[in-house]
């Protein structure tokens, strides 16, 4: 493996954690607000955030979204963040698997399992890998490394352009995921890592055998600016720097996708703050909402801050279903939300 891959991973949580790499677009739910019922006619201790998923039953409708591993740096972040996963019932996401399948070495660094035996694992690899040798043995590696409940493909294709050592020969990449989608055992998600995924791309991924689309939408971690502090080159720093404002919102991608495919799996991330906005995202018609960097941000300042993030989340989720008269998430739908026109 090249040594690259290891420090590139340091570099991007060292960098996420330290700096401000957020985007200048919201992720657009500002413009949603909830239907208040002054008299929701049910009790708070009645209202149920469970539901089932890839066979696995999850007690709140939460992804820790896909953030970090390949260093031993980030073995630390994963243990953690698995920790919490498995107490509170949610989904858990590791960052791309590829260094850990290059260097076996660093495979521990991944392990999440240990932490959460119960809880929905999704492996992760980068879909541009499927161009540079990679195929369904490599995607069953990632896997089984984790004993994953099921894979997340990324595409990051702004992100791989603005790298130095950036991959960025993307054509023909649709048919080699449907390929993995055909062959591999476990569901196959395809997620973006914060610029959005538009309606008629998630059409082509549901033709190709996808299971589910995590939009992961513009509004929160610009990865342009993460790659604009990692650059030597000024004028590459500043190449970077120029779409710090790029992308499709959350809260387009979800709108655009449930009205051209309204029986797709979506998950939302993508700029969700807190559980109010995981809240507009179900209401939207996502099934999970995820956050990556406000964990990884209370995983850095230790465990209790991370149990108390992850405790205030789900609670605003609850209250948010209570607050709309909705004792589940089977009914909490767009019919709670009201837009503001601009």
């Amino acid at each position: 493996m090249d040594a690259n891959t290891s420090q590139r991973k340091d570099d991007h949580l060292d960098i996420n954690i330290q700096k401000d790499v957020s985007s200048t677009l919201s992720n657009g739910l500002e413009a949603y607000h909830f239907l208040h019922q002054a008299l929701p006619e049910i009790d708070l201790a009645e209202v149920d955030l469970s539901l089932s998923l890839f066979g696995r039953r999850l007690r709140a409708p939460l992804l820790i979204s896909s953030m970090t591993g390949g260093s031993p740096k980030a073995a630390r972040y994963n243990q953690l963040l698995a920790a919490a996963a498995q107490e509170f019932g949610t989904a858990l996401g590791v960052g791309s698997q590829r260094a850990g399948i290059e260097d076996l070495s660093l495979v521990k660094s991944y392990d999440v399992r240990a932490n959460a035996p119960d809880a929905l694992v999704f492996a992760n690899l980068g879909a541009i890998q499927l161009n540079n040798g990679y195929g369904v043995d490599e995607c069953r590696r990632a896997v089984d490394m984790i004993a994953a409940d099921a894979l997340f493909l990324h595409l990051n294709p702004l992100q791989e352009a603005l790298q130095r050592e950036g991959d960025t020969n993307f054509s023909g990449l649709l048919s080699r995921i449907e390929a993995v989608c055909k062959e591999l055992s476990v569901p196959v998600v395809v997620k973006e890592v914060g610029w959005g995924i538009n309606a008629r791309i998630a059409r082509q991924l549901m033709n190709a055998g996808v299971s589910a689309i995590d939009v992961a939408g513009a509004g929160g971690t610009s990865w342009s600016q993460v790659e604009m502090y990692r650059q030597v080159d000024p004028v590459r720093a500043q190449l970077a720097a120029s779409f710090r404002d790029w992308g499709l919102t959350t809260a387009r991608c979800l709108e655009e996708i449930r009205a051209e495919l309204p029986e797709a799996v979506l998950f939302a991330s993508g700029g969700l703050k807190n559980g109010i906005d995981i809240a507009k995202t179900l209401a939207l018609g996502a099934k999970l909402g995820g956050m990556a960097g406000p964990f990884i941000r209370a995983a850095d300042a230790g465990y209790t801050r991370l149990r108390d993030l992850m405790k205030l989340t789900i609670a605003e989720i609850r209250v948010c279903l209570f607050a709309c008269g909705k004792s589940s998430l089977s009914n909490f739908d767009r019919s709670v939300l009201l837009r503001t026109e601009k």
